[in-house]
């Protein structure tokens, strides 16, 4: 059996990712033999002062990918990094604060994540715990590149009635700096705020009668001027895209959306499933989601936010010695557990999410690893996203099982992987490729579980687009 170190060290790189003081383009070529190392350390940050953005409204990104070169110049002399503000407060969405955040960053960005509230944990809309950078009073006097705002509720209440915010994201707008906000913050936050006026707008649908009509859109993306905004969970993807596109311009956010698979996913199968059984159980099913540092955070976040929406017991169990993690892109998270104290309950389902990095140090997990071996001999469900499907392999749990993974492990797992699948059912294994392919991963589960109404229903509720029938 090949060697887990192996197994997640895909072939040396020549590229470097794309950093806060470096701004690496990547080859397209290349996106097969790219190292997730690299990505395990968020960027360092500097304290600066950027410079106003320009005001010309930018498209959405094209899903055409260009080939380009390396810049293997180190500009940060010239072009100081991009500063971003991303506030978040109790109830905010946490799949939309994760994949701003994420996204920013692999673009690029200091993205500096400020508590509205007097701590800087804060518990998210779906129950995930967060641990801000900082507090918004630390970020008064400095100067942004772009102020973006996650929604959910009450999270986006709590940034209205935060009158810190108020002035940064005001000031932003007087100064024609970018600024954008998705869900329930069009209409919940900037609009008391007067920040909306004569532009055109789109939000939630849950909320969009709250916009003046005549200004309301129903798009998924919505650039007007320096405002950007968003409709929920199902388009931050998009929504993230459009703002490093107008930050760092359109061939940096396509390098990125080909990176975490968003553009690939979009020719590839929704799902492919063999050996069909019945997953559904006579109670609430109960999920065990792994993490551990350097686990990719979208993916963590997006997993647990869309099974506790179909109302899944989910505990999330860190393998670390403390229950906050330090996830890929610099993300804090806090867990529901140790791995020990969670290994005391029986699961229905365990998840393992990805990141070379996070699928390492799973992999050394000896409690884990005995979590995984008697879920596989009691024929319970297990599944694993991104790099871990590895971790899988190599305790010898994909063994005549067809998978898939991210493009840099799925050629070293086996015989049996399907390549144009975004997720991959087999019996009672489920697999995915990873980063933008995860909410068809958890919806695939929802489904699977409780049937496509229940799916269809979370989806409408993610504005997630999502098969009828």
């Amino acid at each position: 059996m090949e060697s887990m170190c192996y197994l997640l060290s895909p072939p040396p790189s020549k590229l470097s990712f794309i950093k806060p003081t470096s701004l690496m383009i990547v080859s397209a070529t290349s996106l097969s033999s790219l190292s997730f190392s690299s990505m395990a350390s968020p960027p360092k940050r500097k304290t600066l002062t950027s410079r106003p953005m320009s005001s010309k409204p930018t498209k959405t990104p094209s899903p055409t990918i260009p080939t380009t070169t390396n810049l293997d110049t180190d500009t940060s002399a010239f072009f100081p990094p991009k500063k971003v503000l991303l506030p978040i407060g109790f109830g905010t969405e946490e799949m939309e604060a994760v994949i701003l955040a994420d996204v920013l960053r692999r673009a690029g960005a200091e993205v500096i994540v400020a508590s509205v509230e007097p701590q800087l944990e804060i518990e998210a809309a779906g129950g995930i715990r967060l641990v801000a950078d900082t507090n918004i009073s630390n970020c008064s006097n400095e100067v942004f590149d772009l102020v973006a705002l996650p929604g959910g509720m009450p999270g986006s209440a709590r940034l209205r009635d935060c009158e810190v915010l108020r002035q940064i994201t005001s000031r932003q707008a007087e100064e024609k700096r970018l600024y954008g906000a998705i869900c329930a913050a069009p209409a919940v936050t900037l609009l008391p705020w007067g920040l909306l006026r004569r532009r055109q707008t789109t939000c939630h649908p849950a909320f969009m009668d709250k916009l003046p009509t005549f200004w309301a859109v129903k798009s998924n993306i919505q650039v007007s001027g320096q405002l950007t905004t968003s409709r929920g969970p199902g388009t931050s993807f998009e929504f993230a895209l459009s703002l490093a596109e107008q930050l760092f311009g359109e061939s940096v956010a396509n390098e990125v959306g080909e990176l975490m698979l968003m553009h690939t996913a979009d020719d590839m199968r929704r799902k492919d499933e063999f050996n069909e059984v019945d997953w559904s159980v006579d109670h609430k099913p109960r999920v065990l989601v792994a993490v551990a540092n350097g686990s990719e955070e979208i993916e963590i976040v997006t997993i647990v936010d869309i099974l506790r929406r179909a109302k899944v017991d989910v505990v999330v169990a860190s393998i670390e010695k403390s229950v906050q993690i330090l996830a890929s892109q610099g993300t804090k998270i806090i867990a529901d557990k140790l791995i020990g104290d969670a290994a005391e309950s029986i699961y229905d389902l365990i998840l393992l999410p990805g990141e070379i990095a996070g699928a390492q140090r799973l992999h050394k997990s000896k409690v884990l690893k005995k979590l995984l071996k008697e879920q596989d001999a009691a024929g319970r469900i297990y599944g694993a996203v991104c790099s871990s499907p590895a971790v899988l392999h190599n305790q010898g749990l994909l063994k005549d099982k067809k998978a898939t993974a991210h493009p840099s492990v799925e050629n070293q797992l086996s015989n049996n992987v399907i390549n144009d699948a975004k997720v991959v059912i087999d019996g009672k294994v489920i697999t995915s490729k990873g980063h933008a392919t995860v909410t068809d991963f958890a919806m695939a589960i929802v489904s699977k579980l409780f049937g496509h109404a229940r799916a269809r229903s979370v989806a409408e509720g993610l504005v997630f687009d999502y098969p009828r029938t």
